[in-house]
């Protein structure tokens, strides 16, 4: 299993592919991206890749699969609307031991649920406190976040109740200064909901392959249910780290670099220029770089609490940083 100075040598490379003549192919040690005419466009060391995202339309060699194999990173795939076409993962499958625990619950999966809403909340908590200027609503906001509380025996859909709760005050009070109207995911609805979805599907990614470096099943969830092709257990592991997302787009528009003429408006719904996701793509992967140790520390935390088994052990935390 990768460790944690092996973590912080490797980088997660985004590729956003110009023209479907692109072409990623192996070379000593390397991994390259050539155009059409065979211009090299990257080149990366399969030592330093942890992850490789290829956006748009480009071809693979067998070998270059070969070597994702060889030299554990895994390759994925989405398409211009960043939705994920396919992955290829290079995960430790054989790990049956973890996987036993995943599937003998013992209780221990609304412990996980409850742990994970909680740190969601106290996530949103201290972005709110952070706030340099907090008008009256804010203030409001922030109590009315500090007031909720987990009931002790509540099961995941008491749980899911007030996580919903929880994110329509945060959300409408956070991006106030945005004109926010509501939280639609995959409606596109307006630019921020489609900024939100595009880093939370980054921030997915990463969990996943993070995930997938110790052999979990990624479709056994503990706080979202079993559903058809849905990895579960990588939905619930975002859940403390949507806040990283979340603070990257408000600053965003802060610093006035979110610019409405970077989306297109279709059948009402808002999609970003294929032209303008690269300034995009690069705002939402420094913050979560920024925080890749402490991604990196959480999931290695979580499979060693998972392999203990024991409730009453130390379950990992994340707070947000500055």
């Amino acid at each position: 299993m990768l460790s944690y100075p092996d973590f912080a040598y490797r980088q997660l490379v985004v590729h956003i592919a110009g023209g479907s003549g692109e072409r990623l192919r192996f070379r000593a040690d390397t991994v390259v991206v050539e155009d059409a005419e065979g211009k090299t466009l990257l080149r990366h060391s399969c030592h330093r890749l942890f992850a490789l995202f290829i956006i748009g339309e480009c071809m693979l060699t067998s070998t270059v699969i070969h070597q994702a194999v060889r030299f554990g990173f895994p390759i994925i795939l989405m398409n211009r609307n960043l939705r994920v076409i396919a992955a290829i993962r290079c995960s430790a499958e054989g790990n049956t031991s973890l996987r036993r625990r995943q599937y003998t619950d013992g209780g221990l999966a609304i412990h996980v649920a409850r742990n994970l809403v909680r740190q969601k909340i106290d996530n949103q908590i201290l972005l709110m406190k952070r706030l340099r200027y907090r008008s009256a609503d804010d203030q409001e906001a922030l109590a009315a976040l500090s007031a909720l509380t987990l009931p002790v025996g509540a099961d995941t859909a008491v749980l899911r109740g007030i996580e919903g709760t929880a994110s329509r005050i945060f959300f409408s009070a956070y991006f106030r200064p945005m004109g926010w109207n509501r939280r639609e995911p995959r409606c596109r609805r307006d630019p921020y909901n489609t900024l939100l979805d595009i880093g939370y599907t980054y921030l997915f990614n990463f969990v996943d392959a993070l995930l997938s470096l110790y052999g979990f099943d990624l479709y056994c969830g503990v706080y979202h249910t079993f559903f058809y092709q849905r990895k579960s257990l990588v939905c619930d592991l975002v859940e403390p780290f949507r806040c990283i997302i979340d603070r990257r787009l408000r600053k965003a528009h802060n610093l006035g670099q979110i610019d409405p003429s970077d989306f297109t408006v279709r059948n009402g719904m808002h999609e970003l220029c294929w032209k303008r996701q690269e300034k995009y793509t690069r705002l939402f992967l420094k913050d979560l770089l920024q925080e890749k140790e402490a991604l990196f520390r959480y999931i290695h935390a979580y499979y060693r609490w998972m392999m203990k088994a024991d409730p009453a052990a130390a379950f990992p935390v994340y707070a947000i940083g500055e």
